[in-house]
This record gives structure tokens, sequence and C-alpha cells, in this order.
């Protein structure tokens, strides 16, 4: 036979195995999406989920301290001593309640009535005149990160008024104590609200959810039901059958991330300041590393309640306590940073945070985006291999 007509030979047997590739692929995600659509629970689990967690975790969870209830305590009741506390009334972070003895501030902390206490001694007028005045300040410190906050609010609004005050006497001509007057300036998070914060982790769960949990809870029914037995019996090879799992719910996921970058925008403000096109590449290899997360758990387990448990535990946990969702890892141990890096979720919601409020950071864009890469690589061909081995 001559040569080109081998050639010929092949491209034609090239040709025909593609197009029954793609007709094998459409039937079977022609099927998946269909099943898709008639199970309402996944879909409302892959479409009103995210929205009503972007609203409950937006409005609901916040960082922020608001109208913290102070006592404040005058032993010094002259017109420069209520000078000096008239910026916790101007301040939205702080409500004073203006109290004339200690005691009476103790027992509304002790009854935790009030977060704080502020006391202004008899002699502060004195004082502050001679440029060495001082103001008392007691937080209540069971909560922590709060106790922080609120003391931060009180020394920077005392300190500022304070300043006003020693100027308006001519303390610094007295021989008192210079001040100087800070211009501050808060990057990356202008209006100073947890919001910002928590709203781009809150991308990386949902699409943690619907890749990795919902993914890995349907195939591992589909394995209990005995569904992938009754295809193993048919032609379809083990890289269609993971096509046609992956297509629908890669779907479901762009268009759940499509309504939480809407919700993030308009409804919370969330800047974006890096490029649009940047986020949604690296929004798209995290889905699907999440998606080859659920299918290799689905594989490997073949059973719902264990596919959940071991998808809670490498999946949706790591997004809450080591990815940097609620936590700074940089504040914690160096054995549990270590591990905290090992987890895709990590890697997408530093990059996703930076772009929506820094900008483009070009040598972190390439670093994470190169990891998801090789995660997403990793997690799918072992999901194949673990397929393949099952249907030997």
């Amino acid at each position: 036979m001559p040569e080109n007509s081998i050639a010929t030979a092949q491209v034609d047997i090239s040709q025909h195995s593609f197009r029954a590739f793609m007709r094998r692929l459409f039937a079977l995600t022609r099927k998946e999406v269909r099943q898709l659509l008639r199970d309402k629970s996944n879909l409302s689990i892959g479409l009103l989920l995210p929205v009503i967690l972007m609203l409950i975790f937006g409005y609901g969870l916040s960082l922020d301290v608001k109208n913290a209830p102070i006592a404040v305590v005058m032993d010094d009741a002259s017109p420069t001593a209520m000078e000096a506390v008239v910026g916790l009334q101007l301040s939205p972070f702080l409500s004073p309640l203006m109290l004339t003895s200690m005691q009476e501030a103790e027992a509304m902390m002790l009854a935790r009535e009030v977060d704080g206490i502020v006391r202004v001694p008899s002699s502060y007028s004195r004082d502050l005149a001679a440029g060495h005045a001082s103001i008392q300040v007691i937080v209540h410190g069971a909560e922590a990160s709060r106790a922080s906050i609120i003391l931060n609010y009180l020394t920077a609004t005392l300190a500022q008024q304070g300043s006003r005050s020693a100027d308006r006497l001519g303390g610094i001509s007295q021989g008192g104590l210079g001040y100087i007057n800070v211009e501050s300036r808060l990057w990356f998070n202008e209006s100073n609200t947890s919001t910002w914060y928590l709203v781009p982790g809150l991308i990386v769960l949902i699409i943690t959810l619907v890749g990795a949990f919902l993914t890995a809870l349907v195939m591992a029914r589909e394995w209990e039901r005995g569904t992938f037995e009754a295809l193993f019996v048919t032609p379809v090879k083990p890289v269609e059958i993971l096509l046609a799992k992956i297509i629908p719910y890669f779907c479901v996921g762009i268009i759940g991330l499509a309504m939480c970058l809407c919700t993030a925008r308009f409804l919370f403000g969330v800047p974006m300041e890096g490029s649009l096109i940047i986020l949604l590449f690296a929004s798209v290899l995290y889905l699907l590393v999440a998606l080859g997360i659920g299918l290799l758990i689905s594989s490997v387990t073949k059973n719902q309640f264990m596919a959940s448990q071991v998808s809670l535990l490498v999946s949706l946990l790591p997004v809450f306590m080591l990815s940097g969702f609620m936590f700074d890892l940089r504040n914690v141990p160096m054995a549990i940073n270590i591990i905290g890096h090992l987890f895709p979720a990590t890697h997408f919601m530093s990059l996703i945070k930076t772009l929506m409020l820094a900008g483009n950071v070009w040598p972190q864009i390439i670093l994470e985006c190169s990891i998801l890469i090789a995660y997403a690589v990793l997690f799918i061909s072992l999901a194949r291999v673990v397929t393949r081995k099952r249907l030997d």
C-alpha cells in the first residue's frame, strides 16, 4: 500500500476516534446535566447556598467593633478634663457612659455591661498644664481580639484629644512635652472593615464547597447505587467518565463564582484593584483543583458518609482554619504554618485577597498560579489513575 494511502487511513481513523470520543463525552455530559437538574438539593447547594453564605457571613460575621460601651469616670469635672473625653462621644466605635464613681464602673465591668473604663484623675488639668498628664484606661480582656481593638480605639482617641488640649494650653512653651501630629493612612482596606477581609475568603470557601464537597458526595452516591458499574460495561473510557463528571459541576462552580463576585462588588463594595481576568483564571485553576479532590475522594471511599467526612477533613476545615481565612498564618507556630501551605486553598486565599485588595503583584501571581496548576494536574491525574484501577 502506498505511503500516502497509509497516512490518509491513519488520519481517517484518528478523526473517527475523535468523533466517537466527542459523541460519548457529549452523551455522558448530557446525562450528568439532566441528573444534576433533576436533583434539586444538589442544585440548591451549588447555586443558592453561595448567595446565602455570602449574605450570612457578609452581614452576620464581623471582626469590627462598633458602639462599644465604655464607662467614663470623671474625678476631674473641669472643662479641660471634659474636653479630654469629648472625642469618645464623637467616635462611631465607642459608646461612652458618664459616671462619677469608680466602684460603679467596676461593677458594670464585672457584669459585662461595659467593655472598658476610662478614668480621668482629679489632677488631670494641673498635670496637663505641666505637660505630663495621664488618663487610666481599663479594658475587659476576656475576648483578646476585641479587647485589643477597643484599647487601640481608646488610646488613639484620647491621645489625639490630649494633644489638642495641650497645644491650646501652650504646654510646650511651659516646659511640657512636645506633641506630634500623626497623619495615618490604611493601605488596601481604606474603609477599615473586616468585610473586605472576609468576603474574598468566602469565595474560596464556596468554590471548595461546590468543587470538592458536593462533587465527592454525588460521586460517592453513584458508587453506592452502582451507576458506575453500569457505565463500566459500556465502551466509555475512564477519562470520558471523569470529564463528564467535571463539566456540569465546573459550570455550577463558575455560576457560583460569578454570583459571589457580583455580591462582593455591588453589595459589600469590595474593590477589585487587580485584573479581573487574572482573578477568573486563578479561580478556574482552583475550581479544577477542588473538582480533582472531590473526584479522588469519591473514587477512593465509594461511600457517601466516608466521602463527607474525608472531604470535610481535607477541604472545608483547612479553608477555615489553615488558609488564612480567619487567622493570619504568620502568627501560628512554624509547623502549623508549613502544614497550612500544603493545602491548595492557602495559596488561592492569598492570591485572591491580593488581587482584590492590593492589585497585580506579578511575582505572587506567577508563583501561586504555578502551584495551583501543579495541584490541578496532580489531583485530576490521581483521580484518573484510581478510577482506571477500579475498572481493571
